[in-house]
């Protein structure tokens, strides 16, 4: 497909929105008449654009209560990219350092041996601290203090920088505390003031109020996991303690109306994906900019590919975001195949992403919690096939 450059934005010649935005309600429709999902949201922008806005499905299958665009779900790990959003924020105004410790701007944060993890050690997934605090509850993951004091009184599980290991759950803590250190505002408030509103972006949020409470979908687990080893036999167990780590506890009220900024977001895919035009467009939409363009390629190059401890695989990542290019993994091909491009995929198959070399941006959610991200894969795909 021929493309033009007309001030500064790429115009694909013959590109049809409607024709593509068609393509995709009706993969959507073929996923959940096949049983394959429950319920689900896609959009996309492509040079700024809402290209796509679908979705199909029903909140749950007790209801049968329809999803529509302004559906809510709770989206687990794709909330990571807007925390991380929010702290290059901070570095992009000269308030916070990559390799300054995070004990510089929370000094509580320094005992036992940490005093040397660097705020590129969280966002790389290095700080060697990805465990849970031993006996962690709901209950206590929806007291922020708490949470953090506990966090902060971890002891490493290795010297920081040597291994990579995914933070699941307490990367949102410990990048949220560094924010409110530094800038005064909890993160919850910081996201909406400093990039929600901004964008012009409804559907997100670190602790839903009373009244959108009828808009989430439940989530519903596939295959609920096996409690397995004891928690401080096995390292996955410690870091996402079954306990806590289910559908079950995340469908809770108190747990919806907390800030977990890790795996606790709730959205829309049009949240998602107008995020990530954004950075699509390499820190600015529609003429707002929110991070400078130097910064979207400093976030996005590679940091890491080592294997991770938690997981015992290779992942690309850049800093606090996923990187595409990974043929083995179904998340980073969703992402793209060239490997600049990044995002966050979230546990069950809910992902957001940006393409700046494409100027694509990608948002997807669903209730079905699975073990892979097959549908993101195929409907990334199919999205992609039109821009050719």
């Amino acid at each position: 497909m021929e493309a033009l450059k007309r001030s500064g934005c790429l115009i694909l010649v013959g590109f049809m929105p409607q024709e593509l935005n068609d393509c995709v309600q009706e993969l959507l429709d073929r996923l959940v008449a096949s049983g394959e999902e429950i319920g689900l949201q896609v959009a996309a922008y492509v040079d700024g654009e809402l290209v796509v806005d679908a979705w199909a499905g029903v909140t749950d299958e007790a209801s049968r209560h329809a999803i529509d665009g302004n559906t809510l779900f709770t989206s687990w790990s794709t909330t990571k990219g807007f925390v991380a959003t929010c702290l290059h924020i901070l570095v992009d105004r000269g308030l916070v350092d990559y390799d300054t410790t995070v004990a510089m701007y929370w000094p509580e944060f320094s005992v036992s041996n940490k005093d040397k993890i660097t705020v590129r050690h969280v966002l790389t997934h290095s700080a060697g601290i990805p465990h849970m605090p031993e006996g962690v509850t709901p209950e206590m993951m929806t007291d922020w203090d708490a949470m953090c004091s506990a966090i902060a009184k971890q002891e490493l599980l290795w010297t920081p920088g040597e291994k990579t290991g995914y933070h699941f759950w307490v990367f949102g803590w410990i990048i949220g505390e560094i924010i409110r250190r530094v800038d005064g505002r909890p993160i919850a408030q910081f996201v909406q003031e400093e990039v929600c509103q901004p964008l012009g972006i409804e559907g997100f949020y670190l602790g839903i109020p009373d009244d959108v409470e009828h808009r989430v979908a439940p989530l519903r687990e596939e295959h609920r996991p096996a409690e397995g080893a004891s928690e401080t036999d096995d390292l996955l167990q410690r870091v996402e303690p079954p306990r806590v780590t289910c559908a079950e506890v995340i469908n809770r009220p108190d747990i919806r109306r907390a800030s977990i900024p890790a795996c606790g977001g709730i959205m829309t895919a049009r949240a998602i994906a107008r995020h990530y035009a954004m950075l699509a467009g390499h820190g600015e939409l529609d003429g707002t900019r929110i991070l400078s363009a130097a910064r979207v390629d400093v976030i996005r190059a590679l940091q890491t590919d080592d294997l991770d401890e938690v997981y015992g695989a290779r992942i690309r990542r850049g800093l606090g975001y996923f990187l595409g290019g990974d043929v083995n993994l179904n998340w980073s091909m969703a992402m793209g195949r060239i490997g600049r491009e990044f995002g966050h995929p979230g546990w069950g198959g809910s992902i957001g992403f940006a393409d700046p070399e494409e100027r694509l941006s990608f948002g997807l959610t669903k209730n079905l919690m699975k073990g892979d991200h097959n549908t993101a894969l195929v409907v990334a795909e199919e999205i992609r096939k039109h821009l050719q």
